[in-house]
């Protein structure tokens, strides 16, 4: 399985990281159909996979958070500036 470091995932951009969660979710999915249908796999391979996707999930989670705590600070600014509000907010 072909995981990227931590400071990898950094690097990437958030379709990318997007992508790559579909990627793990359906490698995760084929491996516990492995699982229950008792073929061969590498049993540490699940365990890996959730982890990456924790990590993936993470970053993008934080990334969409801080996108979204900028664009309500920027109407913020944008109602105090026009002076649209008599009350300080």
């Amino acid at each position: 399985m072909n995981i990227l470091g931590f400071n990898d995932i950094k690097i990437l951009s958030n379709i990318e990281i997007s992508k790559e969660i579909f990627r793990i979710e359906k490698k995760l999915f084929n491996l516990k159909l492995k699982k229950t249908t008792r073929q061969l796999f590498k049993s540490h391979d699940i365990k890996k996979a959730k982890r990456y996707l924790i990590q993936l999930r993470s970053i993008l989670t934080l990334r969409l958070n801080y996108l979204e705590q900028k664009k309500n600070n920027s109407i913020l600014n944008l109602i105090k500036s026009q002076n649209y509000l008599n009350e300080s907010y």
